[in-house]
C-alpha cells in the first residue's frame, strides 16, 4: 500500500465490477464483528451505482478500498446513509470518515430538505454520525417506509426487531434534521465544499 493514492468519489458504471467484492467483504466483516447486518446482493450494489447514489474509494491503481450508499424514502422525506464498508488493508487510515462525509454531503446536495437517517450497531459509525450532526432518536422518529425495513429481513437480529414491533432493536437509530442545523450551513454551501478526498497510505 505504500505511497498509493486513494480517491473517494461518486461511483460510476465502471465501478460495477467491484460489486461482488463489496458484498463479500460486507458479509465477512459482519461475521468477524459478530453483529447483524442486512445482506446486500451484487445487483443491489450495482443499481445504487447506476442511480448515482453511491460513493466509492479506489486507489490510483484501481484497487477497491471502500464503499457506502444512500437511498430516499417517503417521497424524499427521509434519506438513509448505509452500507459503509472499508477493505481490511485500508482500515484505520481515515478512509471511512472521508467516505461517510462524502455520502452525507451528496445526500444533502440531492435532498436538501430530507432528514438523513442511519441505523447502526457500530461505535465507530455512531461517532462519525455525531460529528456530522446526527443525534440518537427512537425508531418511531425515522422512516416508516416498508421498503426501508425490508432491508433488515436478512439481518440475524430481524426476529428481535419483529418481536419489538420495530420500536427498537440492537441497532441505534440516528437522525440529522436539516431544520435544526446552524443558520450559516446551507445546502448551497455544502455543494461548494464538495471536494474529491485523497490519502497517501
Amino acid at each position: 500500500m505504500e505511497n498509493q493514492m486513494i480517491f473517494v468519489r461518486v461511483a460510476t458504471l465502471n465501478d460495477i465490477r467491484y460489486a461482488g467484492e463489496i458484498v463479500k467483504e460486507t458479509e465477512a466483516s459482519a461475521i468477524v464483528r459478530g453483529s447483524g447486518i442486512a445482506k446486500r446482493t451484487p445487483e443491489s450494489i450495482a443499481q445504487k451505482m447506476r442511480d448515482g447514489k453511491a460513493v466509492i474509494a479506489v486507489t490510483s491503481s484501481g484497487q477497491w478500498v471502500g464503499f457506502a450508499y444512500f437511498q430516499s424514502y417517503e417521497n424524499n422525506k427521509f434519506v438513509s446513509n448505509s452500507g459503509l464498508i472499508v477493505s481490511p488493508a485500508f482500515r484505520n487510515s481515515g478512509v471511512a470518515k472521508a467516505i461517510k462525509e462524502r455520502v452525507f454531503k451528496l445526500s444533502r446536495r440531492m435532498y436538501p430538505e430530507a432528514k438523513i437517517i442511519s441505523i447502526t450497531s457500530g461505535a465507530a459509525i455512531m461517532k462519525m454520525n455525531s460529528a456530522l450532526g446526527f443525534e440518537p432518536v427512537t425508531f418511531a422518529e425515522i422512516t416508516h417506509d416498508e421498503f426501508f425495513w425490508e432491508g433488515c429481513k436478512s439481518c440475524v437480529n430481524y426476529d428481535i426487531l419483529q418481536g419489538k414491533k420495530k420500536c427498537n432493536c440492537l441497532c441505534t437509530a440516528m437522525l440529522f434534521d436539516p431544520g435544526k442545523e446552524q443558520a450559516d450551513t446551507t445546502p448551497a454551501e455544502v455543494s461548494r465544499h464538495f471536494p474529491m478526498y485523497f490519502f497517501r497510505s
